[in-house]
């Protein structure tokens, strides 16, 4: 299963032609949120003809930079996973969308506790698809904001600013895939327990990543994986 892992366009619409080949090899496409440029919504809908017009199964949140009523746009696409859980391929993803409260200068800053929220399906829904230990082997969580302490939420002067409560939800589902972006300047890739974290950084950037899952008798895990640059 071959994916294309994008995050914070921000109204970049070349990059994504850019990146044509690579849409056109993946099965599906996860994009972790910011649509918009800062100070500039009108550039979220560009963004989003883009996207839609480069695959048929993207799957999507939104990011800080997005204002919270752009979520009817992605809604209306039928790519939206934001505080939902969809089934695809047998996979289940399921999204978280926003940034942690900050500058509050952003339209879609929240809590931990609402961007954690945002995964209660998920957590009403483990005893129907969790293992016997209580994962779910084959769940691919989205969240704009990245967990806390990895190599993915990393500011300049080396303070992490991920969230708390979300890196303990990983530790506890212990998702194959978690994607993440906002923090530009921390494109990585980190463990928690057996999942791996990516953020993919800016495609506004030029940057992206590439994973590829293998299922082998029910259980799905990470082939490879690569942050990548145009």
């Amino acid at each position: 299963m071959k994916i294309l892992v994008i995050s914070d366009i921000h109204g970049n619409t070349e990059n994504i032609e850019k990146l044509a080949d690579r849409f056109a090899a993946a099965d599906f496409v996860l994009f972790a949120g910011d649509f918009a440029r800062f100070n500039h919504p009108e550039t979220g809908k560009p963004a989003l003809e883009a996207l839609l017009n480069r695959h048929e199964s993207v799957f999507a949140v939104l990011g800080n930079c997005d204002e919270p009523a752009f979520l009817e746009e992605i809604e209306k696409a039928d790519i939206s996973v934001e505080g939902s859980m969809v089934f695809h391929d047998g996979l289940v993803i399921a999204g978280s969308g926003g940034g942690s409260k900050f500058t509050g200068e952003t339209p879609f800053e929240r809590t931990e506790e609402e961007l954690l929220k945002d995964y209660s399906i998920v957590k009403e829904s483990l005893p129907q698809i969790a293992d016997e230990n209580g994962t779910v082997n084959n769940l691919i969580l989205i969240m704009h904001n990245p967990p806390k302490e990895t190599d993915c939420d990393m500011i300049p002067g080396g303070v992490h600013v991920g969230s708390a409560l979300l890196r303990d939800f990983i530790e506890k589902t212990q998702p194959v895939l978690t994607v993440t972006g906002h923090i530009h300047e921390s494109a990585g890739m980190s463990k928690i327990g057996s999942t791996l974290v990516m953020n993919p950084g800016a495609l506004m950037e030029g940057k992206y990543g590439w994973v590829e899952l293998k299922e082998d008798g029910g259980k799905w895990s990470v082939a490879s994986a690569e942050l990548c640059q145009l």
